[in-house]
């Protein structure tokens, strides 16, 4: 069972576990990223910070979705973390059973990106991408940790290309 479904472009870090984890009830994190699997130096500051006693997977976009659509997952109170909106659109674009609520925590500012909420930057295809979670009935929130107010994004947030 999916109990959070966050971008967060630093991944698992002190906010996240400290107010999430717990906040949730979680007792897996899965980080569903390309390059963390690979790299030994990011994979060892994920694991710094987990929580005390909690199961920790980090696995590549393809083999996250094959693990979600496999049943394999269902036993856990699962938090899935993810660093950018077009991951998180890319397994939910795939996923049989949709997340609830996508949780919008920190996305990088860039030159091409507008300020959707604090921490939230986004560019024309995230907007894009969110319009379709959207579409495909998951709602889509802005919250930075767990007691903070939320932030519901709504079609009419994003922009019309």
């Amino acid at each position: 069972m999916i109990k959070l479904f966050r971008v967060d472009h630093r991944l698992l870090h002190g906010q996240v576990a400290v107010s999430w984890y717990g906040a949730v009830g979680a007792d897996c994190i899965l980080i569903a990223n390309d390059d963390v699997p690979k790299d030994p130096i990011r994979k060892a500051s994920i694991k710094m910070a987990k929580p005390s006693g909690s199961k920790l997977v980090m696995q590549s976009i393809d083999r996250s979705i094959e693990s979600l659509n496999s049943g394999i997952t269902d036993k856990y109170h699962l938090m899935i973390i993810v660093e950018s909106i077009n991951d998180a659109y890319r397994i939910i674009s795939k996923m049989n059973n949709k997340p609830k609520v996508l949780n919008l925590g920190g996305t990088k500012e860039t030159s091409e990106t507008r300020i959707l909420a604090p921490s939230v930057n986004t560019n024309s295809k995230d907007e894009k991408q969110l319009k379709e979670i959207i579409e495909q009935g998951v709602k889509v929130e802005v919250q930075q940790v767990s007691t903070s107010s939320i932030k519901v994004v709504k079609e009419t947030d994003l922009s019309a290309e």
